[in-house]
C-alpha cells in the first residue's frame, strides 16, 4: 500500500491548514455552501485565473471541451449517448468515455481535438493510468429501468477490469471470491489510479438502503478481488461529524499519494444527509485539509485533479466547481454529469 505522505503544499498554504474555505461573508460558510444557483447551460461569471483545459459530459449526453475561464462549450466531441460520472484524459489528449447502447455501455476514445471515436471494449467508468499504459474500468450490469438482468444472483456480474492498452490483454477482479457471495452487489461508482500506476482507489456505491458506501484501495499486483481479500485496504471516515455514520461517497488519488474525497453524513434509512465535506485525507483517513463544505442535499461526484496536483474539480449536483491550489472553490458552469481535466 502506498505510504501516507504530507498534504499538498499548495492546498495547505491557501487556507492556513485544515480550516474550511470561506465565502459569502458567512462564518464557516465556504463557496459550495452558499445558496445553490439554478441549473443552467450558460456559463457563470468566472473570476480568478483561468483553469487548465477541461472536458465534460452534459446532462444531454454530449462529450464537450469547455472554455477554461468561462466554462462555455468550446467544442463538441461526441453529440450524445455519453454517460457519467467518469471520463478520463491521457497525457496525449486521448479522452476515454462510456456510451450507453441499450442495456450495456461501451468504452470509447477520441482525441480532445476531435475526430472519429474508436470503440475499445464493453464497460463503464474508464480511468487511464498516469503513464497512459493501462485502462481500468467497471464491468457491471446496468440497473436502469428495463435493464435488470434475469439472473437472480447479481454478485458474479460485478468486476473491476484492468486492460493493457497496447496489447488488449485484461485482468479481471471479481467483487468477492466464490463462497462469499451475499447476493447483494457492491457497484463500482468511480475509479482512480495512484501515481505508481499499480494501485486503484475504487469507490463503492451503496449496497442496500444507503449502507455499504466504501472506498477500497486495491493493489492490482496482489489483489484477486476488488471488495475483499489480500491486497485491499479501506479508507475510514475519521473525525467529526458522526464518524460512525459518515461515509466516503467518492475518492481519488492525488499525485502525492493522498486522497481527495467527498465525505457525507449520514448513512442509513431513511436517507437524510446532513453534511457534505470535500477533504484531502491520507490513505488511512486522517484529515490533511478541508477544501470546502458542500451542499448537504446534493451529491458531490466526478472528482478529478490535474497531474501537478494544483487544480481540483468536482460536481455538486450538475454544477461544476474548481479549486486552484485549495483556494475557495468557485462554480464554473452547470448542466454536467461528468468532468475531467485535459
Amino acid at each position: 500500500m502506498l505510504p501516507a505522505v504530507a498534504a499538498l503544499t499548495l492546498l495547505a498554504a491557501c487556507s492556513g491548514g485544515s480550516s474550511p474555505s470561506q465565502a459569502g461573508g458567512q462564518p464557516s460558510a465556504p463557496a459550495a455552501a452558499s445558496a445553490p444557483a439554478s441549473a443552467s447551460s450558460s456559463a457563470s461569471p468566472a473570476g480568478g485565473p483561468a483553469s487548465p483545459g477541461l472536458v465534460a459530459v452534459t446532462t444531454g449526453g454530449a462529450l464537450v471541451v469547455l472554455h477554461p475561464r468561462t466554462g462555455a462549450v468550446a467544442r463538441t466531441l461526441v453529440t450524445g449517448g455519453v454517460v457519467g460520472d467518469e471520463i478520463s484524459v491521457a497525457s496525449n489528449g486521448t479522452v476515454y468515455f462510456a456510451v450507453q447502447h441499450g442495456c450495456s455501455d461501451t468504452i470509447e476514445s477520441v482525441a480532445d481535438t476531435g475526430g472519429t471515436p474508436a470503440a475499445i471494449t464493453t464497460g463503464s467508468l474508464p480511468a487511464v493510468s498516469p503513464d497512459g499504459t493501462k485502462l481500468a474500468y467497471a464491468s457491471q450490469p446496468s440497473l436502469t429501468q428495463g435493464c435488470v438482468p434475469s439472473n437472480p444472483d447479481l454478485t458474479p456480474l460485478y468486476k473491476l477490469v484492468v486492460r493493457t492498452l497496447a496489447s488488449g490483454s485484461q485482468v479481471s477482479y471479481p467483487m468477492v471470491p466464490k463462497g462469499q457471495d451475499s447476493g447483494l452487489p457492491a457497484p463500482i461508482s468511480h475509479l482512480s489510479w495512484a501515481p505508481d500506476n499499480d494501485h486503484l482507489a475504487v469507490s463503492i456505491a451503496s449496497i442496500q438502503d444507503n449502507e455499504g458506501w466504501n472506498l477500497a484501495l486495491v493493489d492490482t499486483a496482489a489483489a484477486k478481488h476488488y471488495l475483499s481479500g489480500g491486497g485491499i485496504s479501506y479508507v475510514p471516515a475519521t473525525g467529526k461529524p458522526a464518524a460512525r455514520r459518515s461515509y466516503l461517497r467518492e475518492g481519488i488519488y492525488l499525485p502525492n499519494g493522498n486522497l481527495f474525497v467527498s465525505r457525507a453524513c449520514c448513512a442509513g434509512v431513511p436517507v437524510h444527509n446532513t453534511s457534505r465535506l470535500m477533504q484531502v485525507v491520507s490513505t488511512t483517513g486522517a484529515l490533511m485539509h478541508q477544501v470546502a463544505i458542500g451542499f448537504a442535499t446534493l451529491d458531490h461526484t466526478s472528482l478529478d485533479v490535474t497531474a501537478s496536483g494544483q487544480w481540483l474539480l468536482y460536481l455538486a449536483g450538475h454544477d461544476l466547481y474548481v479549486s486552484d491550489g485549495g483556494a475557495t472553490p468557485r462554480k464554473l458552469t452547470s448542466g454536467l454529469i461528468a468532468a475531467a481535466w485535459r
